[in-house]
């Protein structure tokens, strides 16, 4: 059974400009880390994300909604990744606060 993994990012950007930010960071992502996970599914809505990816042999589905002061990340992760959780969950953190720093 899936796990949900919950990452909220705190930001004072207003929420045109840390949708910008996080539409160019899955950009990149997508390139450096493609050895690792592959996009194969993505729609945006307004200022919501649908999307599936493919990591280590396994398919990943989440959603990411940008808000005026919090990015709200959520990622259901099967019970193979469901085991990194409090990693993966850690390196979210830290990757989604240093692309909405404000600068």
């Amino acid at each position: 059974m899936p796990e949900t993994l919950t990452v909220l990012i705190p930001h004072r950007l207003g929420k045109d400009e840390a949708l910008r930010r996080l539409k160019s960071g899955i950009e990149k992502a997508e390139s450096q880390f493609s050895s690792v996970f592959t996009v194969q599914e993505q729609a945006w809505n307004d200022n919501r994300l649908q999307f599936q990816v493919r990591a280590l042999g396994q398919a990943v589905r989440g959603g990411i909604e940008v808000n005026d002061m919090q990015v709200k990340l959520d990622v259901q992760l099967p019970w193979v990744i469901a085991r990194l959780a409090a990693k993966i969950q850690q390196a979210l953190q830290k990757q989604g606060a240093e692309l909405l720093e404000k600068k």
